[in-house]
């Protein structure tokens, strides 16, 4: 049996355990309460580590926080994830992350992100949007860790900072393209 053929057999099985892993995933949602608690803690264990996302934090608009995104594949992927958006230190609305992926790709992961809007307009437009694409609208920045250093208050030029965080398991590269943020309590 050629490689393409063993493909063309796995690759239902695999959209199909992916697709329940997913809904599974959404199903077992958790209360508003555990995400703001997560969500809020992460983002302490981020000031913790990174001077430059602290100094972010004081002049976003909002914060939306992802504590715990859960990522796998094999050929195609998935992602899932809920969050909660922190604005003057209250928190406003919880949001679902959710991601599909195909390529080569293999492994399961856990990870967090926060993304720091740093105007109100690009806080308003994931509301607008009904569902927010990342790559299609406010202009997004993934801050490095360890570069982050070089980053300051003063030279911010950009709608949205994304830092990622608490990285655990194994999967090849991360990003947010083909991610879409909805609203969960509209």
């Amino acid at each position: 049996m050629s490689a393409r053929d063993r493909l063309t057999t796995i690759l239902p099985a695999v959209v199909f355990a992916l697709t329940a892993w997913v809904g599974a995933a959404a199903a077992l949602a958790a209360s508003a309460s555990e995400i703001e608690l997560e969500a809020r803690k992460a983002l302490g264990d981020l000031y913790a580590s990174s001077p430059a996302a602290k100094a972010l934090g004081e002049k976003a608009a909002g914060i939306l926080v992802f504590p715990g995104i859960i990522k796998g594949g094999f050929i195609v992927g998935g992602q899932y994830g809920e969050g909660a958006l922190l604005k003057d230190d209250r928190t406003v609305a919880f949001y679902n992350s959710i991601a599909a992926s195909y390529g080569l790709q293999a492994g399961l992961q856990k990870f967090g992100y926060a993304l720091f809007f740093m105007t109100e307009s690009a806080l308003q437009y994931i509301d607008k949007s009904d569902g927010w694409e990342i790559g299609v609208g406010p202009n997004i920045v993934v801050v490095d860790v360890g570069a982050a250093t070089a980053l300051t208050t003063t030279t911010l030029q950009s709608d949205i900072y994304a830092f990622f965080f608490d990285q655990k398991g194994l999967m090849a590269g991360i990003g947010l393209q083909g991610t879409k943020i909805t609203r969960r309590d509209k």
